[in-house]
């Protein structure tokens, strides 16, 4: 299974709600796979716009549609304890009748919501440590009905959990990862490993290219290491930079893009849905009708 190709979209939480609901109505009539919010306190471009929060929207997105597996790409770390966390995925899963895909990250540093709500912005090193007891303690809370834990900065005691999740063992955890130390831990813990390639929108296509295949090579590496065969992992890249915005130009263009990343291992795909161009919006129903069923 987890080597069939899917292909996602990420909406961006900047309209108003029906706009959403049209949105993903359409995303899921074109026959994707996945869609998915982002997570954020506010519009991580425009910090006073309009922002929807990812939570309490997926669970209503949950309802207007079907068959499409939905998430978060992905849920910001120092936004929430991780037992909330886990009780809102518990809770979603069950709203969407099983189609839940947990993501999860670190949050950026330098984020200034950390300044707006008085969130410690911790170092890189802490970052990973604390990330790994939140997914030690998700994954835990979401597999049984009471779980202990003591971890160096999360602690459970005799925590319960009910009713138990829909799917099994637990939703799907989606590790965002880019970096060594977080790379072992999506190695470890993760059913899908999430990149994007490069931190900055404006690396260049051969660039992101020739990271994303290295970051492979070390997650192999990493299962290896720990005795889990890489074939479990599913390998997805979110089409965040100026290349990512160019994907869906032509039916050529996408056709091209994707098969490059699938040469490397890459086999998830997620693409924004198009900001303004409405070009790209037709686009993007002409690849799902007539270029995605040929890549899968």
């Amino acid at each position: 299974m987890k080597n069939t190709i899917r292909f996602g979209v990420l909406t961006i939480q900047n309209l108003p709600w029906e706009k959403e609901v049209e949105r993903w109505k359409l995303i899921e009539s074109l026959g994707f796979d996945s869609v998915w919010l982002a997570d954020h306190f506010t519009d991580p471009v425009n910090h006073t716009g309009h922002w929807l929060e990812s939570w309490t929207l997926l669970a209503s997105l949950a309802v207007v549609t079907e068959r499409i597996r939905i998430g978060t790409l992905v849920s910001s770390m120092p936004l929430r304890r991780p037992a909330v966390l886990a009780r809102q995925a518990l809770t979603v899963d069950h709203i969407s009748n099983g189609r839940l895909e947990l993501g999860l990250g670190t949050g950026g540093s330098r984020d200034p919501v950390h300044n707006m709500l008085g969130i410690e912005d911790w170092v890189g090193s802490e970052r990973a440590e604390r990330f790994k007891d939140q997914i030690e303690v998700i994954d835990r809370l979401l597999r049984h009905d009471v779980s202990s834990y003591n971890g160096k900065f999360y602690k459970l005691n005799e925590a319960t959990m009910n009713p138990q999740t829909i799917q099994k063992p637990r939703p799907p955890l989606v590790i965002a990862a880019m970096r060594k130390s977080m790379l072992k831990i999506a190695a470890k813990y993760a059913d899908t490993w999430n990149s994007f390639g490069s931190e900055d929108w404006r690396t260049p296509a051969e660039k992101i290219l020739e990271n994303t295949k290295k970051r492979v090579e070390l997650m192999e590496k990493y299962c290896d290491e720990i005795g889990r065969n890489p074939e479990t992992l599913r390998r997805s890249l979110l089409f965040y930079s100026r290349h990512g915005r160019t994907i869906l130009d032509s039916e050529e263009n996408f056709r091209n893009v994707i098969n490059r990343y699938k040469e490397i291992g890459i086999n998830e795909f997620i693409i924004y849905f198009p900001f303004f161009d409405l070009k790209q919006i037709e686009n993007i129903k002409l690849i799902a009708k007539d270029v995605i069923p040929d890549l899968r």
